[in-house]
């Protein structure tokens, strides 16, 4: 299954859409290491990925809790604990013995974020589209 960005995926806000589309590219990423079928050591790739990830989903996830907090989102409090929940999950990603298990890695990081993807994009950050866009934020 390919992580590619669908209009249904549009939470109707131009810059957190934009911001999903980078997160979109950073799974296709992953999707496409793991489907590479060499005897290459990818260490280097499967690291640089995890980074950028990380990196642009602490980038994303503060974006966001600004406009909850600025507008007073009544689910701000649960959004923070998943994305915190995120960030961790990468963390342990990161402190893996990737070296030794590059291939069950990045398998466990796209199942990871495909079902971030489903569950958190898909069902939470939809939760949030009418009320950003009640207050106006497109």
């Amino acid at each position: 299954m390919q992580i590619k960005w669908k209009d249904e995926y549009s939470v109707n806000i131009a810059e957190i859409d934009k911001q999903h589309k980078k997160l979109f590219e950073l799974a296709e990423r992953v999707y496409t290491m793991a489907n590479l079928d060499d005897d290459y050591d990818h260490y280097d790739e499967i690291m640089d990925v995890l980074k950028e990830l990380k990196d642009y989903t602490v980038y994303h996830f503060g974006y966001e809790e600004q406009l909850m907090d600025k507008y007073g989102y009544e689910r701000t409090e649960a959004h923070k604990i998943e994305h915190h929940f995120v960030v961790k999950k990468i963390q342990k990603f990161e402190s893996r013995d990737v070296d030794d298990m590059q291939k069950e890695t990045i398998l466990d990081l796209l199942a990871f974020v495909s079902d971030w993807i489903a569950g958190h994009i898909l069902k939470e950050d939809m939760a949030y589209k009418e009320f950003f866009n009640s207050h106006g934020i497109y």
